[in-house]
């Protein structure tokens, strides 16, 4: 996986223009590796539960072109993709606001860097209204063309997701999405980032985030690890860390908005 190399871009905006520059050569060239087309069963999970007969051990590939972190143990009264078996229906509603089998009630949804549509599209064929930023244009262009083609409603903003006040992006929503995202921000714009998501949230609020670790890359920059998530991400909690099967370190942590 190739990922900007940016250790000796500099700071501040010079390190931000170094990351656009390379995720638009991804999109320029056609190759974007976190864009593959494919709903991660991580995500399909939280919105559609568990339906009945369901195996863990599907065929579903994640953002990253590999097979996602399925197959893993549930975390009993979590809220994490693939959590939601372990309570009765009544229960379930009442505790984590999901519907008996484990789904997740439509609502609204914002997606951060969006790519080419994929995940908001699927977002929006199950109820969810959803608003979907990218970066780069190129990528939203796309995404739009895809989304007129399935005939749904996606709202697309090309914009920095660090800088949420700048779009038309207000809250509340239900749930954040971010594939792999985050971990590619440049550290100085991260805190920005969550404080972003935090003024957005609806008590309650889900962050379903896929992420790959530090040292992945060339970089003393890049990746994502979980106690950066519980620093930077106030009034929230980290409620799953699931390692994914990629064969470098990958994880998708949940995060939920505390009831505030």
């Amino acid at each position: 996986m190739e990922k900007p190399n940016i250790t000796d871009a500099g700071t501040g905006r010079d390190l931000e223009e170094a990351v656009r520059r390379r995720l638009e050569s991804y999109y320029r060239d056609g190759k974007p590796p976190w864009d593959t087309g494919v709903t991660p069963p991580e995500l399909v999970t939280l919105i559609e539960g568990h339906s009945e007969g369901h195996s863990d051990g599907h065929g579903a590939r994640d953002g990253e072109g590999n097979g996602a972190g399925s197959g893993r143990a549930h975390l009993s009264g979590n809220v994490g993709a693939g959590n939601g078996g372990a309570h009765g229906a009544g229960d379930s509603e009442t505790r984590n606001g999901r519907a008996g089998n484990g789904a997740l009630p439509p609502g609204r949804a914002l997606e951060l860097g969006c790519g080419t549509g994929t995940n908001a599209i699927y977002l929006a064929r199950h109820g969810w209204e959803v608003v979907a930023v990218d970066l780069i244009d190129r990528a939203i262009e796309e995404a739009g063309k895809r989304a007129d083609a399935a005939g749904v409603a996606v709202r697309l903003l090309q914009g920095d997701v660090t800088r949420l006040d700048e779009l038309d992006a207000p809250g509340p929503f239900d749930l954040f999405f971010d594939l792999s995202c985050f971990c590619g921000i440049p550290p100085h714009r991260r805190d920005a980032y969550a404080a972003g998501l935090t003024r957005r949230a609806a008590p309650g609020a889900r962050l379903l985030m896929f992420g790959y670790g530090p040292d992945t890359l060339d970089d003393a920059l890049s990746g994502v690890t979980a106690d950066e998530l519980r620093a930077r991400f106030k009034g929230w909690e980290l409620v799953d860390v699931t390692p994914g099967t990629n064969p470098f370190p990958t994880f998708w942590f949940t995060l939920q908005a505390r009831n505030v």
